[in-house]
């Protein structure tokens, strides 16, 4: 059995209300809520605010193939991207997918590419016509933590960049 899990309080400590004797403080995520009229996220009922909880899984013929989970706000669903292309596509392995150099399309759909991104492919965009940037540091690029399940067992893999870890028991 695999279980892909992303735990996040959101904004900072999230709510700031701890549920008495259990220590379990409550997410903010209404915080993406919005009180501007027509706004897809406008305030009203039976309505959820925007979010990033999306934990990954992957299955292939029916079977589990692999969990996994890029924290890191609007980067998650572009880090999703980019570690199923290398788990599934190039065939890599957890800790190589994890590790690798990732992009990231800004809210002015420029593209920053973080510290040890291929020149040649930057390079190639960039006569293609697009804004690239060089991120200084990897911080907003996300933290993934990744198993796949292969014939002999599961291996996994954790991101260098953030706090985070892959267990097996």
């Amino acid at each position: 059995m695999m279980v892909s899990f992303i735990q996040s309080n959101y904004f900072g400590f999230g709510s700031g209300i701890v549920i008495p004797q259990t220590g379990i403080a409550l997410q903010n995520r209404g915080w993406g809520f919005s009180l501007e009229p027509g706004h897809p996220n406008q305030v009203g009922p039976s309505k959820k605010p925007f979010h990033t909880i999306i934990p990954g899984f992957l299955t292939c013929d029916g079977q589990a193939m692999a969990s996994f989970g890029v924290m890191g706000g609007p980067m998650q669903a572009q880090g999703h991207v980019q570690m199923v292309t290398r788990l599934v596509d190039h065939k890599q392995n957890p800790q190589a997918a994890s590790d690798a150099p990732r992009w990231q399309v800004l809210g002015d759909y420029s593209i920053s590419v973080e510290p040890g991104f291929p020149e040649e492919i930057v390079s190639n965009l960039e006569k293609r016509g697009h804004k690239i940037s060089y991120a200084s540091d990897s911080w907003s690029f996300g933290g993934a933590q990744l198993i796949i399940k292969t014939d002999d067992g599961y291996v996994g893999g954790s991101d260098h960049r953030k706090e985070g870890c892959v267990a097996g028991f």
